[in-house]
């Protein structure tokens, strides 16, 4: 049975292959363009820093060097139930200077397009075992975020040489390019 974090909780991850499953509908009110979401997995080292450009990975960049974080593909419409994007995370052949995945979904080209979270509902961030399909965790993220266009929905980090998932659900208004410019080394 799949645990349900709420915002700030914890959870061990002792299954080292899995997948994270996002998924956000789009407010039928909204107006103007239509909304292109992206997931991003940040690979971070002590230095809470990315070790090279490679290890940001997203719809540029579908594979980390070290291949344990493998990146769906971009979804520009975000149509349909359940998961519009997936990462699929080895741990088990992960870079040993690794020891932080910061998971965000930002919206491409919100300035231009007037866009934000507060638009997006049902918003979501699952761990599954792809094999059996079976969920582990879940984190809905139930606030509005009306001006921000990043969430930061969670993050899988390595302490004591355990992994565990936190449910972050932090937004701000950077976009993209706020993360990178934090993150890049």
């Amino acid at each position: 049975m799949a645990i349900n974090l709420q915002k700030g909780e914890r959870a061990d991850l002792a299954l080292p292959k899995f997948t994270i499953g996002l998924g956000w509908d789009v407010n039928e009110s909204h107006s103007g363009s239509e909304f292109d979401l992206d997931a991003s997995v940040f690979m971070l080292g002590n230095n809470r820093k990315i070790p090279a450009d490679e290890y940001f990975v997203f719809y540029n960049n579908l594979e980390s060097p070290d291949k344990s974080v493998k990146h769906s593909g971009d979804n520009r419409t975000g149509a349909g139930d359940g998961d519009d994007e997936t990462l699929t995370v080895d741990l088990s052949v992960i870079n040993p200077a690794i020891q932080e995945l910061c998971v965000v979904v930002t919206i491409h080209d919100a300035a231009n397009r007037k866009q934000n979270f507060g638009q997006v509902r049902n918003s979501f961030i699952r761990i599954y075992d792809a094999n059996s399909n079976q969920e582990i965790l879940r984190y809905e993220l139930g606030e509005d975020f009306s001006i921000e266009t990043a969430v930061e929905f969670g993050r899988i980090y390595k302490r004591e040489n355990k992994w565990r998932f936190e449910a972050v659900g932090a937004g701000q208004r950077g976009g993209l390019q706020e993360y990178v410019d934090r993150y890049a080394g």
